[in-house]
């Protein structure tokens, strides 16, 4: 008699451990099929699901476990928390991970931090490329050359990242590039260069206009013309920056509700830098680069109708030119 109860003792125990872990895989298998059906929506896109239903495991488990410890000791799961309290320390060391991924995912995601699919880089990590997935532990990265990296997701709290949501949100990617003008090719401009110059629509009215505007100041002045160091004058390199500054305005790939301007920094050893800062109207790389690359092979065409040259170094050709001319 005293077998048969103590059978079915045993046999209760492992039916309620047995009912326990089967309605732990029920809810895991509830947090997965819920995984799958947000997967496509935009909340998915907004938030980390993935590691926070992986969270939400990760805590019923322990939660599991600790009733299924106290059943098969005969303790209430209380005893057992607060027993638990004295290893909060070891407890921290074994889920320092999981515990630093949650306080980030939460983090990541109450400040819209990062998404699924950002446009993600981070040069400590080698990763530079879209997310595709956010754990509970990890963020994976994809990287333009189809290599994968994983990023301690806690990292991206601790560390600086760069993220490229706002440049494709925004419709428009931004050019900055400089065109190096040899400066020993800047002059000003002549009666005859004016004339030719006329025939640019893009310059016809800026050249008309600065023409009064210059003669009306010299008039003022009366100051004598035939020396360069009096007066105002136009310059090949200032009417080559506002030819193109209207020719980007007028270039159909160029986004015209963002800033849009020619600008000329400071010279150097390697000439004049003549910077275009604009932005394209796309923010898909191909399209980008063949844009950007069109307006400069424009731009390097146009230049000799200015009377400019590019600033470059010397190549070897250069150097067996100049010999051939000085036997």
């Amino acid at each position: 008699m005293h077998n048969t109860e103590q059978i079915y003792t045993v046999l209760i125990v492992v039916a309620q451990v047995w009912m326990m872990i089967f309605a732990l895989l029920m809810f895991f298998s509830l947090l997965d099929i819920l995984h799958q059906l947000s997967s496509e929506s935009v909340l998915a896109q907004q938030m980390p699901v993935r590691g926070i239903i992986q969270s939400l495991k990760l805590i019923a488990a322990i939660l599991m476990s600790i009733m299924v410890i106290s059943l098969l000791l005969g303790k209430s799961p209380g005893v057992l928390i607060t027993g638990l309290g004295a290893m909060t320390a070891v407890l921290m060391l074994v889920f320092k991970d999981p515990i630093l991924g949650l306080v980030a995912g939460i983090q990541l995601s109450a400040n819209n931090m990062l998404k699924m699919n950002d446009w993600l880089e981070m040069p400590k990590y080698g990763a530079d490329g879209a997310v595709t997935d956010i754990s509970l532990t990890t963020v994976k990265v994809r990287n333009w050359d189809n290599t994968i990296v994983t990023i301690p997701t806690y990292a991206l709290i601790s560390d600086s990242f760069k993220n490229w949501r706002g440049m494709s949100e925004s419709g428009g990617r931004r050019i900055k590039r400089s065109i190096h003008i040899d400066t020993t090719s800047i002059r000003f401009l002549e009666e005859q260069d004016m004339q030719t110059l006329k025939s640019a629509h893009l310059l016809s009215p800026y050249l008309e206009r600065k023409t009064q505007e210059l003669s009306a100041w010299n008039s003022q002045l009366g100051c004598d013309l035939t020396s360069p160091l009096n007066g105002r004058r136009l310059t090949n390199v200032g009417t080559f920056r506002v030819w193109l500054e209207n020719w980007l305005k007028d270039h159909p790939q160029i986004h015209q509700g963002m800033t849009l301007m020619v600008r000329q920094l400071a010279s150097g050893q390697e000439g004049l830098p003549i910077e275009i800062y604009a932005f394209t109207n796309t923010t898909v790389w191909k399209e980008y680069e063949n844009i950007q690359s069109d307006i400069f092979d424009h731009v390097f065409a146009v230049l000799p109708a200015f009377g400019l040259r590019v600033h470059q170094a010397p190549t070897g050709n250069d150097m067996r030119l100049i010999g051939k001319a000085n036997p």
